[in-house]
């Protein structure tokens, strides 16, 4: 019974959130202006130097190209309704149902997650891969990097939904929540390398930011992708994704039990 509650949620609020066509098509565009300007500067860093680098320049520009496709599955903001309804005290109407609240939660990530993404990653796909010249194009996966790469995303969008999860929580210690809004879209772009690919960072600092859960969120699925790691390698990326999607759920949940116990309904 439970089970067909969560998948209404998601089902009800994908449909929602799919009616934001001319917002999608807004960010599209952007996507493409900030992946060619990425990709021109990455390209003029491949041309300045002669030492090797461990992503080819094709691999980096499909490297690009897949961050700004599943921009969208980033957690680099909360649900705005959700922290309304903690705002004004409305949250009280959560506790009533007969539901599981990070459950519910979760649920509602999910859908928060997947709908802009598909809106703008399928677009993405096609201009990058049939319209753009060969140059600047994202190049086609291996049938093996392409079930590699599914299996990623899909433990990326578990985790990003965890991650999500604890923005919208961390709304119960804070009044406006502006500080944690403003600082994680940073630690997210930053250390899942979706600002410059993790490969090609320092080997002392690329090997601590592989540890974190934010590599998991671009840097897998992306190398995965563009052939970077063979396919047989998924299994071990997949287990390290899982863990920490474990560990901040139990972290989540842990904080929100805690957070319920204090809490202060705005109103009485």
């Amino acid at each position: 019974m439970n089970r067909r509650a969560y998948q209404a949620i998601i089902r009800l609020r994908f449909m929602l959130l799919v009616q934001y066509r001319v917002a999608a098509l807004a960010g599209i565009a952007t996507q493409f202006m900030f992946g060619f300007v990425k990709i021109m500067v990455l390209e003029a860093f491949y041309l300045s130097t002669t030492e090797p680098q461990p992503l080819t320049l094709e691999q980096t520009i499909g490297y690009v190209w897949l961050g700004q496709a599943m921009l969208r599955l980033l957690p680099w903001d909360g649900d705005g309704d959700i922290q309304a309804l903690i705002r004004s005290g409305n949250v009280a109407y959560e506790l009533c149902r007969p539901l599981d609240l990070y459950n519910q939660w979760y649920a509602r990530a999910i859908a928060l997650r997947v709908a802009p993404t598909l809106l703008r990653a399928i677009p993405v796909f096609l201009v990058t891969m049939l319209v753009l010249p060969p140059r600047y194009a994202l190049s086609r996966p291996t049938a093996g990097g392409f079930a590699a790469w599914i299996l990623a995303t899909w433990g990326a969008l578990l985790l990003g939904c965890a991650i999500t999860n604890l923005i919208n929580i961390s709304m119960l210690w804070t009044i406006s929540g502006e500080g944690i809004i403003r600082l994680v879209p940073a630690v997210v772009i930053v250390l899942s390398g979706m600002a410059v690919p993790l490969p090609l960072f320092p080997d002392r600092f690329r090997t601590l930011l592989e540890l974190l859960p934010f590599a998991g969120l671009v840097d897998t699925p992306a190398r995965f992708f563009t052939g970077q790691l063979a396919p047989g390698m998924i299994w071990g990326f997949l287990v390290r994704q899982l863990i920490w999607t474990a560990v901040l759920i139990v972290w989540g949940r842990r904080l929100l039990a805690k957070g319920l116990r204090r809490v202060v309904v705005q109103g009485g």
